[in-house]
């Protein structure tokens, strides 16, 4: 199977809302379907795609000649690349109705360990949604990161405990789902969370705990004080808030503010891997990209998560080895094109 082939798989059995495109970049769906900029006017999925386009990188072949190395250590996991599927629910509602999010979630999570990276599962209003991701999770080993939506206290308990029984190394909370619709005025509640609040929940959890939806930089300090071991930049596709910057643009200085004390990862609008390139010269540790691995279900189940993975993959490590860099570690800002107002006029 080709990429090509994936998507025209896909698009037989995606949709009405997505359209299987050859670049995800929010503009066929538009603001049809809670994804991609759902809110508002709903460009912050196209604003986030448009963000990574605008970053340059530099050419530089006078280097050794060595193949480069993509691996990266994740709380005591060696990933083959720095990128992990992101939490999706609800998929047949928002991409039809062939798979529901106990398959979807058992394809994804086991097919992502063959291809050497992991899966971030979601949670719902559907307490089977988080039983069947963790039951996947349980599996493979562990070979994934439950995402929990921020619940009540006592709810957490419960979601906590089949994290737990899952045997994950890392556990997610997507706080930024405070403001998803669907969210709102349920029983059991969810919402926001103070940092006191976020502390507790982050020692009940029992695990390395990864604070999603972080776009500034206070938001990464009071995630840091909560004492969280990770944070995702992400303002959740643009599902939650109309009108927000994209995640390319505050990245640079949330990863300066926290970098070497906590790991620092980040999505949105990635869709290759010279963007993957360009978020690590950025500050991020690694990434997270959902929407294209939901049309790689979709399209070619396992196959199509693997070919989808070798693609990012192998964009990731030819950008590297023209950027003259052989590590993840040699990735920094030099490796941008950040013009001088003295020698460039736009």
């Amino acid at each position: 199977m080709t990429y090509k082939e994936l998507l025209e798989q896909a698009r037989t059995c995606i949709g009405p809302h997505c359209k299987a495109c050859p670049v995800c970049n929010g503009k066929a769906c538009g603001n049809t379907m809670p994804g991609p900029g759902a809110k508002g006017v709903g460009d912050v999925a196209i604003r986030n795609y448009e963000a990574w386009q605008k970053v340059r990188i530099n050419l530089n072949t006078i280097a050794e000649n060595k193949e480069p190395d993509t691996g990266f250590d994740f709380f005591g996991k060696r990933m083959k690349y720095p990128i992990f599927a992101g939490p999706v629910g609800a998929v047949n509602l928002h991409y039809g109705d062939k798979l529901d999010d106990i398959r979807y979630n058992d394809i994804l999570v086991r097919a992502c360990r063959e291809a050497g990276i992991a899966a971030f599962t979601g949670d719902g209003t559907n307490a089977e949604v988080m039983k069947a991701a963790t039951a996947a999770i349980r599996a493979t080993g562990g070979a994934g990161i439950p995402t929990v939506k921020p619940w009540d206290v006592d709810t957490l308990k419960e979601k906590f405990a089949l994290v737990k029984e899952s045997g994950s190394f890392a556990v997610a909370m997507d706080v930024d789902a405070a403001g998803l619709p669907f969210l709102q005025g349920l029983q059991p509640p969810a919402g926001s969370k103070t940092v006191e609040e976020l502390g507790e929940i982050v020692r009940m959890a029992g695990k390395p705990f990864i604070v999603k939806g972080v776009m500034t930089v206070k938001g990464a300090l009071d995630a840091k004080a909560a004492g969280a071991s990770a944070i995702i930049v992400s303002n959740h596709g643009g599902r939650v808030l109309d009108q927000t910057p994209s995640t390319a643009e505050v990245l640079e200085q949330i990863a300066d503010a926290v970098k070497g004390s906590m790991l620092v990862l980040v999505d949105g609008g990635i869709r290759s891997g010279v963007d993957v390139f360009k978020a690590l010269a950025l500050g991020a540790d690694a990434v997270l990209i959902a929407r294209p691995y939901v049309t790689a279900v979709y399209g070619g189940a396992e196959e199509g998560v693997k070919l989808l993975t070798e693609k990012l993959g192998k964009e990731l490590a030819d950008t590297m080895k023209m950027c003259g860099v052989s590590s993840l570690s040699q990735i920094g800002r030099d490796s941008l094109f950040l013009p001088q107002s003295r020698y460039v006029r736009f």
